[in-house]
């Protein structure tokens, strides 16, 4: 069944071309399409399009196919070309030409959109809360581990001291700016295209504010043409938050696996988070970050692929915007695995206490020295060379002591502070701050 009918039937080669997996991925959007078509009925039998007898068996077949789609029994049938036409099909199916009236005022074009939007807008919540799950993993160990300090890098040479608190808490910020990228595509996702029918508007006296209200939009895309315009935007701000998530978890479980490494030895896992080697009997590998570190790098080239299919498109819709849940429906899933197992990582890794003790890490405190002089009245100039004579002529003894005090250093590292502006970002997509 296909809702564009008329009396023929296409070629089978270019049903199979044109549908692709699709009627696989919409199993995904059925329970958004089923809301959608509720709040579109309410609104249709608000403007005298449905009588009220018609409006209650309407919603209540909805409600029935919708218990489906929650417990995960509903399915698109053989012949049946998408999510939008296995509803009608079913409706129609149980009421007769009463379901066929579902669709009045409405193309499949705004129906795919206020689906995507909805699913979108869930997805991109579900994600927030993930992240802010492992934001709290990471603050924890950065306050347990405030006053243990560990080596800097720059250059891949050690540089000054760091401490394991500052290290867990840095990641915790970064993640801070991650949030208010989810926060960017929540809002883009968060509006109402539903009434702008296949993208110029319908002659029907549509209650378009009715639909963005029950539907729990925070707005609509007022312009019609604006609404299509949306598809593939919607798709590109979550492709960027993704991956701007992605590239923070990169980045730690990187250094995860290089501090893992036993030239530097400062951070280690329990046996049975690691893995073996078939022919190394020592061997114990972090595979589960260097397998953190792949993935994510992989959805980092999301955003591209999504800019790659629409860069060159029209106005109005075009088939190719079917690709893009090819592409993000899979990051969606994939991001919040990688993040779900950072979280469940991060609260296992020991950290190596007595590693900054070792002579390989004498040179980190030359700055601290340095600045020592300068505090006793010596020009900083002076203080320079004068500790980095010491280190050419090999006589170089730190005192290895650390008195960092101003925000965000190693002995004020602010985690307060930073939670404060967890919240306020995360309260962006969730709501009311006070209720998180």
């Amino acid at each position: 069944m296909k809702l564009w009918d008329k009396g023929y039937e296409e070629d089978a080669q270019i049903d199979e071309f044109t549908v692709g997996n699709d009627r696989q991925l919409d199993l995904q959007l059925a329970k958004y399409d089923i809301q959608g078509s509720m709040a579109h009925i309410r609104m249709l039998h608000s403007i005298g399009l449905l009588r009220a007898d018609e409006l209650q068996q309407l919603l209540a077949a909805l409600e029935e196919i919708l218990h489906t789609a929650e417990d995960g029994t509903f399915v698109i049938e053989d012949g049946i070309e998408d999510v939008h036409s296995e509803v009608e099909f079913l409706l129609t199916k149980k009421l007769g030409d009463v379901g066929k009236k579902i669709h009045s005022g409405r193309s499949r074009n705004d129906q795919v959109l206020v689906d995507l939007k909805l699913f979108m807008r869930d997805e991109l919540k579900a994600i927030a809360g993930a992240v802010k799950d492992l934001f709290d993993v990471l603050q924890a160990q950065s306050e347990a581990h405030k006053d243990c300090l560990m080596p800097g890098y720059t250059h891949m040479q050690i540089a000054m001291p760091s401490s394991f608190g500052l290290w867990f808490g840095a990641y915790a910020e970064s993640l801070v700016d991650d949030m208010h990228m989810l926060a960017a595509a929540y809002h883009v996702a968060n509006q109402n295209p539903l009434g702008s029918a296949a993208g110029y508007g319908s002659s029907f006296p549509l209650n378009r504010r009715m639909t963005t209200e029950l539907l729990h939009f925070e707005t609509m895309n007022y312009n019609v043409v604006a609404a299509q315009m949306s598809r593939g935007k919607t798709e590109r701000a979550a492709a960027y938050a993704i991956a701007s998530v992605a590239s923070t978890l990169a980045k730690f479980a990187m250094d995860v696996c290089l501090f893992m490494c036993q030239n530097f030895g400062l951070v280690s896992l329990p046996d049975e988070l690691t893995t073996g080697s078939s022919i190394m009997p020592h061997k114990k590998n972090p595979d589960v970050f260097e397998l953190i570190r792949g993935r994510c790098n992989r959805l980092q080239a999301v955003p591209n692929e999504v800019s790659l299919l629409t860069t060159n498109l029209p106005l109005g819709y075009q088939r190719d915007l079917q690709l893009l849940k090819d592409i993000l429906f899979p990051a969606t899933t994939e991001i919040r695995k990688c993040l779900n197992m950072a979280k469940f990582m991060v609260g296992h890794l020991q950290i190596n206490k007595d590693a900054i003790n070792d002579k390989l890490y004498d040179y980190l405190f030359t700055v601290e020295d340095v600045n020592r002089l300068v505090l006793q009245g010596v020009p900083f100039r002076d203080a320079y060379r004068e500790i980095g004579m010491q280190v050419q002529r090999g006589t170089y003894s730190p005192t290895r002591q650390v008195e960092h005090t101003h925000e965000g250093s190693i002995g004020n590292l602010c985690t307060q502070e930073i939670a404060g502006k967890m919240q306020d970002a995360y309260a962006q997509i969730v709501g009311n701050k006070q209720d998180i």
